[in-house]
C-alpha cells in the first residue's frame, strides 16, 4: 500500500467530494498517488450511504480529463519544439531525424489505444502518454474522445468494485495492483521481443546486402516500406 494512501483516505472521509476532485486531478497530471485505491474506499464508503455513487463517477471521470487535458497542453506547447528540433538534419545528433519522423509515425497510427488503454489498465504511463500526445500534435478532439471513454472505465471499475466488495476494497487493490504490474512487464517483454526480431533482420538484410548487391536493395526498400509506408523515399 502507498505511504500516502492513509492521508488520501483521511481527506476523503473529512472533505468529501472536493478531496477526492483535487486528488484524481493533480493524479492525472502525472502525480504518482494511489488514486486507483482511493476510488475503490471511496466506493466501499458509498455502499455504506456516506457518498452518492453516481456523484462519485461524475466527479472522477472530469477531474481525470481535465488533469489529462493539463498534460496534453503542456506537452503541446513544450514537447512539439523539442521534437520539431530533433527532426531537423545536423551534422551531430543524439536520435537520429529519421526515427524521430518514425516514432511519429508509430503513434498516429496505434495513439489510440495507447491513449485509452493506458486510463485504466497501464495508468502509469498516462502522465507520459498525455505530454506525448500533446508534443505529437495529436488532434485534441481525438483526444478527448479516447481519453474521456478510457477514463470512464477507469472510474467505474475501481468504484463498481468498491461498492460491491465494501470492506474487503483493499484485498481487491492488492488484485488490481498485481494485475496492471503484470500487464505493464508483458508489454515491456512485447517491445524487447519485437526490438530482437527487427535486429536479427537487419542483420540478415546487411549479409544480403554483401552477397547480393541488388537483391539487398530490395529487402532494405521492403523493410522500410513496412516500418513508414508513408515515408517511402522517392
Amino acid at each position: 500500500m502507498s505511504t500516502y494512501l492513509p492521508t488520501l483516505i483521511s481527506w476523503l472521509q473529512q472533505y468529501g467530494y472536493p478531496a477526492l476532485g483535487l486528488s484524481v486531478f493533480v493524479a492525472a497530471i502525472g502525480v504518482p498517488l494511489p488514486i486507483t485505491l482511493v476510488l475503490l474506499a471511496a466506493g466501499a464508503f458509498a455502499a455504506l450511504g456516506d457518498f452518492n455513487i453516481v456523484l462519485l463517477a461524475v466527479i472522477t471521470i472530469m477531474a481525470s480529463v481535465g488533469g489529462d487535458s493539463v498534460g496534453y497542453l503542456v506537452g503541446k506547447q513544450v514537447g512539439a519544439r523539442l521534437i520539431t528540433w530533433l527532426e531537423v538534419e545536423r551534422n551531430f545528433y543524439l536520435i537520429s531525424p529519421l526515427t524521430i519522423t518514425r516514432s511519429r509515425t508509430y503513434f498516429h497510427k496505434h495513439g489510440a489505444w495507447a491513449i485509452f488503454l493506458s486510463r485504466f489498465l497501464i495508468s502509469a504511463l498516462g502522465g507520459a502518454i498525455n505530454l506525448l500526445a500533446g508534443a505529437e500534435i495529436y488532434p485534441y478532439s481525438r483526444f478527448l474522445l479516447y481519453d474521456a471513454s478510457g477514463e470512464a472505465v477507469g472510474a467505474l471499475l475501481p468504484l463498481s468494485f468498491g461498492y460491491a466488495f465494501g470492506a474487503s476494497w483493499e484485498a481487491v487493490g492488492d488484485v488490481i495492483g498485481n494485475i496492471s504490474l503484470f500487464l505493464l512487464a508483458l508489454l515491456i517483454v512485447v517491445y524487447l521481443i519485437q526490438r530482437l526480431l527487427r535486429m536479427v533482420q537487419r542483420v540478415k538484410v546487411t549479409k544480403a546486402v554483401h552477397a547480393h548487391p541488388l537483391e539487398g536493395k530490395r529487402k532494405i526498400l521492403e523493410e522500410f516500406a513496412r516500418e513508414s509506408p508513408d515515408h517511402l523515399p522517392p
